[in-house]
């Protein structure tokens, strides 16, 4: 059997401004990596600039060792212009962390590898905050992505209890409802799931598991 291909992109930006760090959520990209590679899927590491992956220091309170470990896979990203081949993969996958709402939703590049990976009848997976990464992305027809599809995302609510709602460009739920998304919410910090066609999405860190499950699911 063919063994299949994951694009995960994470972010690389460190900054929400001069006094705030950011980063990826690490459990966000751990669980869906692992996940991953406990089926035996090859998967390559890509972000906006290369290199090391900034890890939110919030992110990394109480995690298992083995949740830890997987920091290594981001000290050497690929970096996005890189990326060899968009078409072996089988699909992209996007985690959180408040980094992406700075330099994913304005990623031409990332936006033209999701349309030709969702117009190919790949998989589109994105959880928490990676839906940003979503909302730039126009099919060939000219219309939003997101547009008419049913999808999870870091509600507007959840941002409201981190406190950095005013440090954010945009609040990800509100912006995916003006592009016409049908955005369908769960109580904060509770795991939620939601399945388009081919494109999968998380509210927040508690649905990754389960937004990796169901990317393996359709894989087949």
């Amino acid at each position: 059997m063919m063994t299949k291909h994951i694009l995960m992109v994470v972010t690389t930006a460190d900054k929400m401004n001069d006094d705030k760090d950011t980063g990826l959520w690490l459990s966000e990209f751990g669980e869906a990596y692992l996940e991953f590679m406990n089926k035996g899927y090859e998967v390559t590491v890509a972000s906006p600039l290369g290199g090391q992956a900034p890890i939110d220091d919030r992110s990394l309170n109480g995690v298992s060792q083995e949740m830890l470990g997987t920091a290594n896979y981001l000290k050497d990203t690929v970096r996005l212009d890189q990326v060899q081949e968009i078409s072996k993969y089988d699909a992209i996958f996007l985690p959180g962390g408040h980094g992406t709402m700075f330099d994913l939703p304005d990623n031409m590049l990332l936006q033209f590898m999701i349309r030709s990976l969702y117009e190919s009848g790949k998989i589109v997976a994105a959880v928490c905050h990676g839906p940003a990464g979503l909302v730039g992305v126009t099919l060939s027809d000219g219309s939003a992505l997101v547009a008419g599809k049913t999808v999870a995302a870091f509600t507007d609510e959840e941002e409201r209890e981190t406190t950095l709602d005013p440090y954010m460009p945009f609040l990800l739920e509100s912006r995916l409802r003006e592009l016409g998304a049908n955005v369908v919410t769960a109580p904060n910090w509770s795991n939620n799931v939601q399945i388009d066609g081919n494109l999968i999405t998380g509210q927040n860190p508690q649905s990754t598991e389960s937004v990796a499950k169901e990317v393996i699911r359709h894989l087949g």
